[in-house]
């Protein structure tokens, strides 16, 4: 039997199963334990985050007043690390050919009625201006895996013709990464090509399920797909992201083992995860989500995100565009920092809406608003739409990011980037109405710039954006 241990580079001992088993009967031993949760509380005060074991014990709480005192600990979290500053970004599906028997997902190499579709270099181009003419600054790239239709030579070619388009004052200026577990070798590609984050999901933690729910294709090896990330790490690569997909398994169990993988990535590392994503199943081509029993309600969902920003103050959340505008609102204030916007879960889309009855979507979108009605919404709340990358392009990324986010001098630049790229949006992109709201709100916020110095600074370039000029950055 593997013994735990968050240091060890084996799949099975830093996500152990028998450690996860303990964890989830500690914490329902101590639902109701007071005592234990106030110091739990009071730890996480500190900002310095809490255990997978911690953590589990707050998710577990039955004390209302305690679940509450959750809560706001998790908004101001949020509001100390991430300010109302909320990053947009798009996904681009470049295939959906795959080779994998995920039985989840429509991709699944034996659908044989989805129509199978591939972006040659021109349609991402076009996809990519499409973009580029909603607003969008940042993306996430998507691939099923086919070694034949989707090698890591494809993938690169596809990252650098989005990196050379630039269309009237667009730009993509950075690119993310969510393809299947690769080598070292194919890692340090990714990075050679400039890309953001890698991201991959995990789906499940638990590998019995996991490899059940992968019955066929190189995704079944369950070790090589979990220890994905510090490959990753080892090939130059220190901006990743984890998730699961909730729904799968019981959700228990999944916060834990989540939890573990990013306090692994600490300890192997010196930094856990840039971004942490929490996507539910959904309705899908050849998929119904019914036929999973371990589904999660509004109310559950809320406390995973507020639980998980508890326990990892200093990471990144995404949600997408999954989830409905409601539940999107809520989870806002309890922990997520980055949301797409506009999006199409399709290959290609952008430039040619698809036909229904020809939909190659990997799931049904719940948040159908396009991107000017999500900044609006947005402003509307109080938050600052942030198109922002500069961390990426000045180098501020792994450790050297944490360590500015840990220390409270990230607001120094975010806070700036953030306005000014909101300001480019609106002079190029946006609605009357938008633009009209934006301007009230940079107006305001413009005097929360923390420095006077950085501050005139801000105020010069935000002029200058109305004449002509782009791209500033702190």
């Amino acid at each position: 039997m593997p013994k735990y241990d968050a240091k060890s580079m084996k799949a099975e001992e830093f996500i152990n199963h028998e450690e996860i088993l303990d964890t989830l009967a500690y914490a329902k031993a101590n639902a109701q334990n007071a005592e234990l949760i106030d110091s739990i509380l009071e730890k996480a005060r500190l900002r310095k985050g809490l255990s997978h074991r911690e953590a589990s014990v707050l998710l577990a709480c039955e004390l209302e007043d305690r679940n509450q005192a959750i809560y706001g600990l998790a908004e101001q979290i949020k509001k100390d690390f991430y300010g109302n500053r909320i990053v947009m970004f798009a996904p681009l599906y470049l295939s959906n050919y795959c080779v994998n028997g995920c039985v989840y997902c429509p991709y699944h190499a034996k659908n044989k009625h989805i129509p199978r579709k591939k972006l040659t270099q021109e349609e991402v181009r076009r996809e990519v201006i499409a973009l580029q003419d909603m607003g969008h600054k940042r993306l996430a790239i998507e691939a099923g895996e086919d070694p034949v239709h989707n090698p890591i030579e494809y993938i690169l070619d596809c990252i650098n013709t989005i990196y050379s388009i630039k269309h009237k004052n667009g730009a993509i200026r950075r690119v993310n990464v969510n393809i299947a577990a690769t080598t070292v070798e194919n890692y340090r590609k990714l990075r050679d090509a400039g890309i953001g984050t890698y991201i991959l999901f995990q789906e499940t933690y638990h590998k019995e399920s996991y490899e059940k729910l992968h019955p066929t294709g190189p995704k079944h090896n369950y070790c090589y797909h979990t220890e994905a990330m510090d490959r990753a790490m080892q090939g130059g690569i220190d901006d990743v992201g984890i998730g699961v997909l909730f729904g799968l398994e019981l959700y228990r169990y999944e916060f834990a083992g989540l939890l573990m993988h990013a306090e692994h990535l600490e300890a192997a590392f010196g930094v856990g995860p840039h971004t942490i994503s929490v996507p539910r199943i959904r309705q899908a081509d050849d998929i119904d989500p019914s036929t999973f029993d371990n589904g999660i309600d509004d109310d559950t969902f809320a406390k995973i995100v507020a639980c998980i920003r508890v326990a990892v103050p200093y990471t990144g959340m995404i949600i997408s565009t999954r989830e409905s505008q409601k539940c999107r609102e809520r989870v806002l204030h309890l922990g997520v920092s980055q949301i797409s916007g506009g999006s199409r879960t399709s290959v290609g889309g952008y430039d040619e809406p698809e036909p229904e009855e020809e939909s190659s979507a990997q799931f049904e979108v719940e948040d159908r608003r396009t991107l000017d009605e999500v900044v609006r919404w947005l402003m509307q709340l109080g938050y600052i739409p942030s198109f922002c990358t500069a961390c990426y392009r000045e180098g501020r990324t792994g450790d050297r990011f944490m360590s500015l986010c840990k220390s409270g001098q990230i607001q120094n630049c975010c806070h700036p980037n953030a306005l000014m790229t909101l300001k480019e949006y609106l002079m190029d992109y946006a609605s009357p109405e938008t633009r009209k709201i934006g301007e009230a709100l940079i107006g305001q916020e413009v005097f929360n710039v923390p420095k006077e110095k950085v501050r005139a600074i801000v105020l010069k370039n935000l002029k200058d954006i109305e004449f002509g000029s782009r791209d500033f950055r702190f």
